[in-house]
C-alpha cells in the first residue's frame, strides 16, 4: 500500500509543473496584471488534501523553481509559498470544513499574503514601485478560480487515487 502511494507522487508533482508552465505563459500585456496565481492555488490545495505529503520545504523548493523561471529575487517566492504552507498546514482541518465559497475568501487573503511579499520585495530593491493596490488583483482572479481549481485538482486526486 504504501508503494503504492509513493508512485502516486509524481502527479502531485506534474501538476506544480502544470502550475509552473501556466505562470510562466505569455499572455497580452493588458491582462498581465490580473495572471492568476496558480502555483499558490496548486499548493494549497494540495497542503489542504495532503498536509503529511506537501508542506513547507516543498513550497520552499517550488518557490526557488518560481523565482529562477521568473527571474526574480532569488528566495522571495520560496518565502511566501513556504509561509502560505505553513499556514495552511495548521490550519487544514478548518479549510476543509468551510464550504468553497469561504475557501475562496481565504485563498484571497493568503494570495494576497504572497502579492504583499512581492510588492514588498519589488519595492526594496527598487524594480517595481507603484502607489496603487493594484498589485493585489491576482490575488482576487485567484479567489475567483479556486471553486474551480479545487474541484479539478480534487477529481485528479480521487481518479488517480492520490493519497
Amino acid at each position: 500500500m504504501v508503494a503504492a502511494s509513493a508512485q502516486r507522487t509524481w502527479v502531485i508533482w506534474l501538476t506544480f509543473l502544470l502550475a509552473l508552465m501556466l505562470s510562466t505563459l505569455p499572455m497580452p500585456e493588458s491582462l498581465e496584471w490580473g495572471r492568476p496565481q496558480w502555483v499558490a492555488l496548486t499548493l494549497i490545495y494540495w497542503v489542504v488534501a495532503l498536509p503529511h505529503r506537501v508542506g513547507p520545504w516543498s513550497a520552499w523548493i517550488l518557490g526557488l523553481l518560481l523565482d529562477i523561471l521568473l527571474g526574480s529575487l532569488l528566495g522571495v517566492h520560496a518565502l511566501s509559498l513556504a509561509l502560505i504552507a505553513f499556514l495552511v498546514q495548521h490550519l487544514h482541518r478548518r479549510i476543509r470544513m468551510y464550504p468553497l465559497w469561504q475557501q475562496s475568501l481565504l485563498v484571497l487573503l493568503l494570495v494576497g499574503i504572497h502579492q504583499m511579499m512581492q510588492h514588498w520585495a519589488q519595492t526594496v530593491t527598487g524594480s517595481g514601485v507603484s502607489d496603487s493596490l493594484v498589485f493585489l488583483i491576482p490575488s482576487l482572479v485567484s479567489c475567483l478560480l479556486w471553486p474551480w481549481m479545487f474541484v479539478v485538482l480534487r477529481g485528479v486526486r480521487r481518479a488517480l487515487r492520490v493519497s
